[in-house]
């Protein structure tokens, strides 16, 4: 049977930590407030903008100020201060090449994923991209799997996996139904994602050469 292999965005295919970072320090100016640091936005990074907000300490009633402000920022840097992960290219041809069906599942907003895998060249080998504005649940909820699933036409099978740097992506692959391996990266620390998930890999290439060829 076709393989199917879903990636998360940030931290497995691509790192766009300085363009988020950068993004956020010129919200919370905007506003006056004191950006906090590195340290803490690095374990937000995953959740959805507004929560990841909140998270830091922003008054859910004033949050939605911060991610307008946030992406006024994010529009202009994001293309120019992201790049992508050693062996991206590589892993996404060889896993196309196969024959496999590719997809995105990322909490980003879809546009601007979008515009970044385009910008790289490599939007044409995916079937599809599902951002934040595309479901109301997301990662570590099931919904977001299961919207890209439903629009690429496959059912639920053993060969559909997830490949995702956080334990979001692992739980929302389990809720889902479907196999995860994880790929570390510095949002989440190598020793929570072996707790997280039964399969770690070193990186992108070998996650999609153990999906393929295991």
């Amino acid at each position: 049977m076709q393989q199917v292999i879903l990636f998360d965005l940030d931290g497995t295919l691509i790192d766009s930590t300085e363009a988020i970072l950068e993004s956020f320090r010129i919200a919370f100016k905007k506003f006056g407030k004191k950006p906090p640091s590195k340290e803490a936005i690095l374990p937000q990074i995953g959740h959805p903008l507004f929560e990841m907000f909140v998270n830091l300490g922003v008054p859910r009633e004033e949050a939605q100020k911060y991610v307008d402000a946030y992406k006024e920022s994010y529009r202009k840097i994001h293309t120019q201060k992201t790049l992508l992960l050693p062996r991206t290219k590589e892993a996404v041809e060889l896993a196309y090449n196969h024959g496999a069906k590719l997809g995105i599942v990322t909490t980003k907003t879809g546009k601007y994923s979008k515009e970044l895998m385009e910008h790289f060249g490599l939007m044409n080998y995916f079937d599809v991209l599902i951002g934040s504005e595309d479901v109301k649940r997301h990662k570590p909820h099931p919904e977001p799997i299961e919207r890209a699933l439903e629009l690429m036409d496959v059912a639920k099978s053993d060969n559909i996996t997830m490949i995702g740097d956080t334990c979001m992506d692992m739980q929302a692959a389990k809720s889902a139904g479907i196999e995860a391996v994880a790929v570390p990266f510095t949002y989440t620390p190598l020793e929570e994602l072996k707790v997280c998930s039964k399969v770690v890999k070193r990186c992108i290439f070998e996650a999609v050469s153990y999906i393929l060829y295991n």
